[in-house]
Order: structure tokens, then C-alpha cells, then sequence
């Protein structure tokens, strides 16, 4: 982009230096029709650096909108998720499951208390009452997933349409298992690529912005997502400056 505006300038300069020769050496009669094309060119190339300067400020303040809004969608996503997998112990790649479960789960209430209790085994064994001490769970209740998450709204149908960006497209969602340890840990991720999201803005600009780095602050790679199927996390992988990532 530097060198376009240091190649623009230049070549307005250059015209400018052109306007002049053609007043200096160009016969009369030919001069009205050279220096208005002339003027017209150094407008042309004026307005292109003034767009290449522009465009790219115009890119970032929509970049941040669309980000924001893509972000509320995959906090909806990860919660719902986080939901899921309490109640099945896994997470699911299937957005219609996904909703099926918000509308008719329920979360269970319970509470935690130590009690003592006669140990039967070592009342035997001394023969005197011997106590240990153990953990009562009570169930107090049920609460609808549906209203611990969204409470009366109902964006939960919607969050797996991208809000933004190239027209009826719908999150990526994946889910299954990770193994670590000989353990198989649940795992899933939610991901929209930068090509869609910035559908039908500058190429050369979504280039770049699909090679930020984790180094920089802004969301690196390819894409926007929360969770990840190479890793145990349930992290988006934006900065915090665009909204809470875990």
C-alpha cells in the first residue's frame, strides 16, 4: 500500500511538472484540451491515494462492528454448548440438537452438605460407635435450561446464522472427543472464516487481516471461533478488547 501512495504521488507530481512544460512549450491552441486532461488525471490520482489511505480506516471500524457482532453469537454458542455437555457429558456438532436441548432440558439444583454417620465396619471391629465424616447431596429442584441462558429471548433460533458478512451463511460447528492421558475429553468449536465474514470487502484487505498473528492484538488466523477441536479450551480466540473470550 506504501508503495501505490509513494508510486501515486510521484505520478502526480509528475503531471504537475507535465501542466507546466505544456504552458511553457505546447502551442496555444493545443494547451485548453492538454491541461484539462492533464488536470483531470492528477484528480484521478489524487482520489486514488486519498482511497488508499481511506479505505483501509474505513475497513478496520466496520472489521470491529462485524466482530462484535459475530462475537455475541459465539458467547451464545459456547454457553449453549457448556449446557449441553453438563447435562450429556458431551458436546454436540448438531445445531438443531443444540436447540432441541435449550427448549426442553433442565438443569438440576442441588446442594452439598457433610454430615457424620456411625461407621458400621469399625463400630464392629472396636467395639465402641465409630463416626466418619460424608457428603450428602440434596436435589432442591429443576430449572429450565432455556431460562437460565436466555431467560425471555429468543436469539438462541438464530445464533447459528452469521449476522454479518456474505448472506445466509451459518457458523461451522464441530464437536467430539480429544484424547490426553488415555482420558477422552469432550471437545467442539464454532468457526466462521474471515471470507465470509468480510464478504464483499476489499481482497487485499481481507488478505491481510487473515495473517494476523496470535502475536498481535486482533483475532489471528484464517478465521473467528470459540472452542477448538486440537486443544482443550472453550476460549474464543479474540482479544479481550472485542469482548470476554472465555
Amino acid at each position: 500500500m506504501l508503495r501505490f501512495i509513494l508510486i501515486a504521488v510521484a505520478a502526480i507530481l509528475l503531471t504537475i511538472g507535465l501542466v507546466k512544460l505544456v504552458d511553457k512549450y505546447i502551442p496555444s491552441k493545443y494547451k485548453p484540451v492538454l491541461n484539462i486532461a492533464l488536470w483531470v488525471l492528477i484528480a484521478f490520482l489524487g482520489y486514488q491515494t486519498y482511497m488508499s489511505i481511506y479505505t483501509p480506516i474505513l475497513f478496520n471500524q466496520e472489521k470491529d462492528k462485524r466482530y462484535a457482532k459475530v462475537i455475541k453469537n459465539l458467547i451464545d454458542i459456547r454457553n449453549s454448548e457448556l449446557a449441553y455437555k453438563q447435562v450429556n457429558g458431551k458436546f454436540t456438532d448438531s445445531f438443531d440438537e443444540l436447540i432441541k436441548f435449550i427448549e426442553t432440558a433442565k438443569f438440576t439444583i442441588t446442594q452439598r452438605r457433610d454430615s457424620v454417620v456411625i461407621d458400621k465396619e469399625l463400630t464392629k471391629r472396636y467395639g465402641v460407635d465409630t463416626t466418619k465424616e460424608i457428603v450428602i447431596i440434596d436435589t432442591l429442584g429443576y430449572v429450565p435450561v432455556k431460562d437460565s441462558l436466555f431467560k425471555n429471548s429468543t436469539r438462541y433460533k438464530t445464533m447459528m446464522n452469521v449476522p454479518v458478512g456474505k448472506p445466509g451463511e451459518k457458523f461451522k460447528l464441530q464437536a467430539g472427543f480429544l484424547r490426553q492421558n488415555d482420558i477422552n475429553i469432550p471437545v467442539f468449536e464454532a468457526s466462521v472464516s474471515k471470507d465470509v465474514l468480510f464478504y464483499g470487502k476489499d481482497e487485499d484487505l481481507i488478505n491481510a487481516e487473515k495473517q494476523v498473528s496470535s502475536t498481535v492484538v486482533g483475532v489471528p488466523g484464517d478465521a473467528i471461533k470459540v472452542g477448538s477441536m486440537n486443544e482443550v479450551t472453550t476460549s474464543g480466540n479474540w482479544p479481550k478488547t472485542y469482548g470476554a473470550n472465555e
